[in-house]
């Protein structure tokens, strides 16, 4: 299964206008950019996104692990906070952290946990975020 992403550029650095968009047009050109990112402008960002994307991965993740261990009622509620830190000369997303608001009637504290922390190493966008990361380009003249 291959799912995609575009984002478009035009412009450069802080004057830049920029918009991102998702294969299943939940997003369709959401502007983003400098003011975004930084600012206070209206959009969305990187940061945003890979925040949204954790949050929900895990929650699916977790439902789906407890599911398999044989409950069947529960709501999870996730929030994921990354942070963007300047480190030398640019930035770098230095973590992801998840707070979990759950009801899983008939859990026991210690199952729970050893379910939970299962589903954060297992989420896909968990991997991700120590993936490798390939990259193929091409340059107009």
């Amino acid at each position: 299964m291959i799912r995609s992403g575009s984002a478009r550029y035009e412009g450069l650095g802080k004057d830049g206008k920029a918009a991102v968009s998702t294969q299943s047009g939940v997003l369709s050109d959401q502007p983003y950019g400098f003011g975004t990112r930084f600012g206070d402008e209206p959009g969305t960002n990187p940061e945003e996104l890979i925040a949204a994307a954790h949050a929900s991965c895990f929650t699916m993740a977790l439902s789906f692990a407890l599911a398999k261990a044989g409950f069947s009622d529960g709501t999870l509620e996730t929030t994921a906070k990354v942070t963007l830190d300047k480190e030398g000369d640019g930035f770098a997303v230095t973590r992801s952290d998840l707070t979990l608001k759950a009801r899983v009637p008939g859990i026991a504290e210690d199952q729970f946990e050893q379910i939970a922390q299962g589903a954060k190493a297992g989420c896909p966008i968990s991997k991700l975020l120590r993936a490798e990361i390939t990259l193929e380009h091409s340059l107009e003249a």
